[in-house]
């Protein structure tokens, strides 16, 4: 699949997304939100991919937020049409039922962070920055970021970043739980990369059955959220990768998984 915004590669079991404006430091228009729809029903609907990495193109910028010459005139019913288009299409990372690993690569400010965010694991290179630097610009994070970042860490730390628009570097963002590790920015991508192979190694409907349990587990009860859990489990168990992979623990054999 072509796009104009984007660059998507695939590497067997692997599917890398670049955002590439590289003159625009890769922000986000409407343009690129749509072709961000479009990859991911494009890598959704692949059933030799098992994993997804998202990063940007160049050395300086994953994402350096929304395209602010394509908001500065909108109206507050546009405004809130690019919200909910944001929002949606953040939620496809989520909703995809194979993990998605942003591998941010330099700046992840405004919409670069909330899709980060929407990320299952967020990896970050020594020079990456983030910030919601929204409410200095008039307006508030409109992709998901008032929502993901207190769940990611913390109500207190999540309104403080909002309210100030404050930008951390990548250290800071691993201590607060914002990012799993942080790599040499020529170490990123490898990095990543050996994170997927550990992750497409294993069962992809258990990844998935996984992902979804935890996805779901977080928006309910705890009682309600080990029912989510139950229901898993047992579909695992209708699973031929199931079998495949407690008789090859028995056989000390590795598994040989088929996503059926």
């Amino acid at each position: 699949m072509e796009f104009d915004t984007l660059i998507l590669e695939k590497e067997e079991d692997l599917a890398i997304l670049y955002i590439n404006r590289p003159k625009a430091m890769n922000a986000l228009n409407a343009e690129a939100l749509h072709e961000l729809e479009a990859a991911v029903k494009d890598i959704k609907a692949d059933p030799n991919i098992k994993v997804m990495i998202i990063t940007g193109t160049g050395d300086k910028s994953f994402v350096a937020g929304a395209d602010i010459n394509f908001i500065l005139p909108l109206s507050p019913a546009e405004g809130r049409f690019f919200s909910d288009l944001g929002e949606r299409v953040m939620r496809q990372f989520e909703l995809l039922e194979k993990p998605v690993i942003a591998a941010v690569n330099g700046f992840a400010l405004g919409g670069g962070c909330e899709l980060a965010m929407s990320c299952d694991i967020r990896l970050a290179s020594e020079t990456a920055v983030f910030a919601l630097p929204e409410v200095g610009l008039g307006v508030i994070p409109g992709f998901g970021g008032t929502q993901r970042l207190p769940r990611l860490i913390g109500e207190g730390r999540a309104k403080e970043l909002t309210f100030t628009a404050s930008i951390i570097n990548a250290q800071e963002a691993f201590r607060i739980g914002l990012v799993n590790h942080v790599y040499p920015l020529d170490q990123l991508m490898n990095e990543a990369k050996k994170l997927a192979k550990k992750i497409t190694d294993k069962a992809p409907l258990a990844v998935g059955y996984a992902k979804y349990a935890i996805n779901k587990g977080l928006q309910v009860d705890i009682d309600t959220a080990m029912s989510i859990e139950s229901d898993m489990f047992g579909m695992c168990c209708a699973t031929t990768d199931k079998s495949e992979g407690m008789g090859a623990f028995i056989e000390k054999r590795k598994p040989k998984f088929i996503g059926k």
